[in-house]
């Protein structure tokens, strides 16, 4: 039998922040234009080269809409959740580099996404928590001026996307009141729970407008990002600080683990080399729930270190985080944040389980280590794949 208990939700909101982030990085922007009519039909790749191409802008500034629907019905109250769990309206402005600042607001409190290229904040005002990293960094010098990309590389690109995914054509379209161009992707083999993507662009600009998520047999999107108003042009710097609010409770995540001999930021990978810096012990078996293992790496969230483990490959892969457990347990009942999550048997240890239409997450606690584990995958799937640790 499952029962409901409660979980802190904070727990949630850095997971939920990296999907957020992933639709926003996008670039999803929109012209606040009235009486569009659709573009006229072009084929993919035409359409995709002209994006490309299209003349660049310095920045983007709009106003967006975020819908949110991940967790179950019930499992939230809505009226103190954070609107990255619920849906908002808000603000969004990226930069030509790629700095973005998303900002949600919704009368329980703002919710905050920012990156400045090198570090990123994630900011909920409601339950008061700020997550900060660093980002990784590409040593290849930048190119003096970007090339226009041909007709021959577009094709070869599409073409390799192709061999994973099912591409539609450029689909003429309207979106947010602007010519666009909309595209719609499946995976061929295994998605997950993921059934496809939509992404639509402004057809004069190449600035993408809208991005969408589906779940395996939807119609409607589980997550989606749009704007309703636009503005382009320069943004201050300062709009892309990544400073916590004062007052919050700060977690750094996953902070460099060491220096290498030219002193560049290293990262430990490796089952055995992962278990020297750690003071339980890791297990990664081979294979787990039927899917070999992959990867093993060294993560560190505030003061602990733990392991981050994969197994499988693409979107059917499953994550295993693993860190020492502190021995505190969820309080039962409703609280100000709290989650109302199924109860689950993993031989014995009692966990929490959250089952979204993308996947699903699950957290217990046995012989001193608290896990993670958490895929696109049916909640038998991730139960499995506890047990496999125990």
């Amino acid at each position: 039998m499952r029962r409901l208990r409660t979980a802190s939700s904070p727990r949630l909101l850095a997971i939920v922040a990296v999907l957020v982030a992933v639709v926003a990085g996008a670039g999803i922007a929109q012209a606040a234009l009235t009486g569009a009519t659709k573009p006229a039909p072009k084929a993919l790749d035409q359409a995709v080269l002209d994006a490309v191409n299209a003349p660049p802008v310095d920045g983007v500034s709009a106003r967006i809409e975020f819908t949110n629907n991940l967790l179950p019905s019930g499992s939230l109250p809505r009226e103190t959740a954070s609107p990255t769990l619920t849906g908002a309206t808000g603000r969004l402005w990226l930069s030509d580099d790629g700095r973005l600042r998303l900002e949600l607001q919704s009368s329980n409190g703002d919710a905050q996404i920012v990156s400045d290229g090198k570090q990123f904040l994630f900011y909920d005002a409601t339950s008061k928590s700020a997550f900060t990293g660093a980002l990784p960094q590409d040593d290849k010098p930048a190119a003096a001026k970007r090339e226009p990309a041909t007709l021959s590389g577009v094709r070869e690109g599409l073409a390799k996307l192709g061999r994973l995914w099912q591409l539609s054509g450029a689909i003429p379209s309207t979106t947010g009141n602007r010519p666009s161009y909309t595209v719609k992707i499946a995976p061929k083999d295994d998605g997950g729970l993921l059934g496809a993507a939509e992404l639509a662009w402004d057809a004069a600009r190449g600035v993408p407008l809208r991005a969408a998520i589906y779940a395996q047999g939807t119609q409607d999107p589980v997550l989606e990002l749009k704007a309703t108003d636009v503005s382009y042009g320069a943004i201050p710097g300062s709009r892309f600080s990544t400073t916590p609010p004062t007052g919050a409770k700060v977690t750094e995540l996953n902070p460099p683990t060491g220096v290498d001999a030219q002193g560049k930021p290293t990262h430990v990978t490796g089952a055995a080399d992962v278990q020297k810096h750690l003071d339980f012990r890791l297990k990664a078996p081979a294979e787990l729930a039927g899917l070999p293992r992959r990867s093993v790496s060294l993560v560190q969230v505030g003061d602990e270190k733990g392991a981050l483990t994969t197994y499988g490959q693409g979107l059917g892969a499953i994550l295993v985080f693993q860190g020492k457990a502190d021995g505190s347990e969820p309080s039962v009942g409703g609280g100000r944040d709290g989650l109302s999550l199924p109860q689950v048997n993993i031989d014995g240890a009692t966990g929490q389980e959250l089952a979204t239409a993308l996947g699903t997450l699950l957290t217990f606690e046995s012989g001193g280590i608290s896990y993670l584990v958490a895929g696109s995958v049916p909640p038998v799937a991730a139960e499995n794949a506890a047990r496999g640790l125990r």
